[in-house]
């Protein structure tokens, strides 16, 4: 029999967790074959999501719960479950049912045939402000148009991957992480599985637009080294029409003997190119802080309790 590791971040989630629970082994209980263990990552939650988790752990003992010492964000999440997970297969989704349990048979079927991976992708986020679908959208594409791995639009953390490649991702030791471009860099063969998004059943999102601009940032520089080479283009550009602006004043003043009134000019080229130089290093200084902080070596998060028996 086959064993399934179904990881589940959990932050502020107190009010979803039970019901996640019964809706998710509703499906899992129908799939005969398998045997499934839930990984809970209580990613340092302000309510009193821990409490439910032991509780529930207590009552069901395919329940296994890691509780991190502060919040670590999602991808250290993850990152736990992943390392702590002994399945055939791992399944990464939400605890917020916006990733519906129903996918976990047609994902276990597209595997069975022969697929590393099944990944699923939003094709209609219900429930989601056009403005934000907008920018979500928009992020993909330059992501796509800039990196060398492919990130499908709509891609989610909702997926099955075999244990060889939940091994790969895993030698993957970067402090900084962007899951959705890890699982495209590993490689293995992929089936992508199509889903209209959900609403929330409880609670509200915990990504508000500040969380999620750094986290289109993480993606950028995680896999892409095009804004570095990008600052050196507009740099030599913008180097190339000075000298030419130097030759044809040089040349006025040459030939018609008089020297350009300038002021408003110089102060406005001053202004610009002391903001091109200001983005130019704060694009390094992204770069040059994931490095500082790789190499200072600190764990991705801290376990403070477990109920995983050693």
């Amino acid at each position: 029999m086959k064993k399934i590791s179904i990881i589940v971040p959990c932050y502020n989630e107190e009010k979803m967790i039970e019901l996640f629970y019964l809706e998710a082994t509703k499906i899992t209980n129908e799939i005969k074959g398998y045997s499934f263990e839930y990984i809970l990552i209580n990613d340092g939650s302000k309510d009193n999501t821990i409490e439910t988790i032991r509780s529930l752990s207590k009552k069901h003992e395919d329940i296994k719960y890691f509780s991190f010492s502060r919040n670590f964000g999602k991808e250290a999440a993850i990152l736990a479950g992943l390392r702590n997970s002994d399945g055939d297969y791992a399944i990464i989704m939400d605890a917020d049912l916006q990733h519906p349990p129903r996918l976990i048979k047609d994902m276990l079927e597209k595997v069975e045939e022969g697929y590393d991976s099944v990944s699923t992708k939003r094709i209609d986020r219900c429930g989601e402000s056009k403005f934000r679908s907008f920018f979500s959208s928009l992020f993909f594409k330059f992501l796509n148009k800039i990196s060398d791995i492919p990130i499908v639009e709509g891609a989610t953390d909702f997926r099955i991957m075999s244990r060889q490649m939940v091994d790969s991702v895993l030698e993957l030791s970067e402090y900084h992480r962007f899951s959705k471009g890890i699982f495209e860099w590993v490689g293995y063969d992929t089936y992508w599985l199509e889903y209209i998004s959900e609403d929330r059943a409880l609670g509200e999102t915990k990504w508000s637009y500040l969380s999620l601009f750094k986290y289109a940032i993480e993606g950028i520089v995680s896999f892409s080294t095009t804004p570095l080479r990008l600052s050196s283009i507009i740099g030599g550009i913008i180097s190339a029409l000075s000298f030419l602006y130097f030759v044809v004043t040089f040349l006025q003043t040459l030939i018609f003997g008089k020297d350009l009134p300038g002021y408003a000019s110089t102060i406005c080229l001053i202004t610009f190119l002391g903001g091109i130089q200001l983005v130019a290093l704060g694009i390094i200084g992204e770069y040059l802080a994931r490095t500082y902080i790789q190499v200072k070596g600190r764990p991705n998060y801290i376990i403070k309790e477990t109920n995983k028996k050693i």
